[in-house]
Formats: C-alpha cells, structure tokens, sequence
C-alpha cells in the first residue's frame, strides 16, 4: 500500500515537472471571479491568465473535460462571460480551464486585461 502511495506522489511531481507545455504566457494575477459547472455556480480567484485560459482557485469541484462558465468582472457589476474546458483540476484547490470559441470581443478583453497586469 505505501509503495502505490510513493508511487503516485511520483506521478503527481513528475506531471507538473519538466518542459512547460502551456502555448501562451501566463500571467500571475488575483482577479475574483464567479463560474458556473454541473453543479451550480460558484466563487473562485483567477491566479494566472493567458489568452487562451486560466486558472481558477475554488473548492468548488471541475472534472477534467468538463465545462465550465466563467464570468471575469467588466465594470459597474457588469460581467464577460468566456467558456472553457477544464484541462486539468486538483480537488479543493482548483482547476485549469482553456478557453474555447472566443469572439473578437472577448479577445481584446483578456489582452486589454493582461496588459494591466503586466505593467503592475
């Protein structure tokens, strides 16, 4: 039983070891944020941001493959919805969504987002 622990705890380390597999930059930023998936919608804290996902800190749970609809606040109690796909989720932390189908609008405000927080 201890070795098939040791065992995972490997594979654990060795999956977020090595060659960075993400295609964009991702920007570190604390931006609150509501999603909504299977069950219902919840709070969560976006904690990194490219153009072509995130990652969401929530208690809430995602399975990988699932869904997601993430509002990312405008102004004025407005809010931008995106959806994605949850590529990867760690139970009551988080999990990795990427975006999917953006719209023109929806592009420019991410870029326009990450700028802010670049220059901070």
């Amino acid at each position: 039983m201890e070795r098939r622990r040791n065992k995972k705890k490997m594979l654990q380390a060795d999956r977020r070891m090595g060659n960075e597999r993400r295609a964009a930059t991702r920007y570190k930023v604390s931006l609150d944020v509501e999603w909504e998936g299977e069950w219902g919608r919840r709070s969560g804290t976006i904690s990194d941001l490219s153009e072509l996902g995130c990652f969401v800190l929530s208690s809430g749970d995602a399975a990988d493959g699932s869904l997601v609809t993430l509002f990312l606040p405008l102004s004025a109690g407005m809010k931008v919805q995106f959806v994605g796909e949850v590529t990867n989720h760690l139970v009551e932390v988080g999990f990795a969504a990427r975006f999917l189908d953006l719209t023109y609008a929806q592009k420019e405000f991410l870029s326009n987002l990450i700028e802010m927080y670049k220059e901070e």
